[in-house]
C-alpha cells in the first residue's frame, strides 16, 4: 500500500507530465496559427490579384469590341464605295474615290494588327487570353490556400479538444490536418492547377 509521500509524488509526476504534453500542444496550436495566418495572406493576395487580372481581362475584350465594331464599319463603308466608284463618270472623284476606299482599308487592317501600337485586334486577343490565364492561375492558388487555411483551423481544434479531453489521437489528427494544410499551401504556391476540390 502507498503512503501519502508516494501518492503525492505520484500525482507529481502525472501533472508533469500532463504539463509536457500540452505544452507539445500549445506549441503545435501555435505552429498551426502561424501558417493559418500566412495562408490567409497569401490566400486573399491571390483573389485580390485574381480580381484585378478579371477586370484588365475584361477591359482588353471590350476595347476588342470597340475595334471590332469600327473595322466592321469601315470595312462596310469601303465596299459601298467601292461598288459605288464604276457609276462615277468624273476621274478626279473616281480617284478621291478610291484614294478613300484605300485609306479606310488601311485603318481596317491596321484595327485587325497594329504591332506598334499593340492595340490591334490580334494584339487585344493575346492580352485579353494572357490576363485570363494569369486570373485563372491567381484563383487556383486562391482556392488551395483556402483548403489549406480549413485544413490548419481543424488542427487547431482538434489540438485544443486534445488538451480538454486528454484523448492523444485528437493530437495526431491535429498534426495530420496541418501537414495536409501545408501540402496544399505547396500547391498553391508551386503548382496551383495540380488539385482541383473547389
Amino acid at each position: 500500500m502507498a503512503g501519502p509521500h508516494e501518492n503525492l509524488e505520484h500525482v507529481e509526476k502525472s501533472e508533469t507530465a500532463s504539463h509536457g504534453g500540452n505544452k507539445k500542444i500549445a506549441l503545435l496550436i501555435s505552429v498551426l496559427a502561424l501558417f493559418l495566418a500566412f495562408s490567409e495572406t497569401l490566400g486573399k493576395a491571390a483573389q485580390t490579384e485574381g480580381i484585378s487580372l478579371n477586370i484588365k481581362a475584361s477591359d482588353a475584350w471590350n476595347f476588342f469590341q470597340a475595334k471590332t465594331i469600327r473595322q466592321t464599319t469601315l470595312r462596310t463603308a469601303a465596299e459601298t464605295m467601292s461598288a459605288q466608284i464604276p457609276a462615277v463618270t468624273d476621274p478626279a472623284a473616281r480617284a478621291a474615290m478610291a484614294r478613300q476606299v484605300e485609306a479606310w482599308q488601311q485603318t481596317v487592317a491596321r484595327y485587325e494588327s497594329d504591332p506598334k501600337e499593340k492595340d490591334g485586334r490580334k494584339e487585344l486577343r493575346e492580352q485579353a487570353q494572357h490576363f485570363e490565364q494569369d486570373r485563372d492561375t491567381h484563383l487556383a492558388r486562391y482556392h488551395q490556400y483556402e483548403i489549406a487555411s480549413a485544413l490548419f483551423q481543424i488542427g487547431i481544434v482538434l489540438a485544443s479538444a486534445e488538451i480538454i479531453t486528454a484523448i492523444v489521437l485528437l493530437g495526431w489528427l491535429s498534426a495530420v490536418a496541418g501537414l495536409g494544410g501545408l501540402f496544399f499551401m505547396g500547391i498553391g504556391l508551386w503548382a496551383p492547377h495540380a488539385v482541383h476540390l473547389i
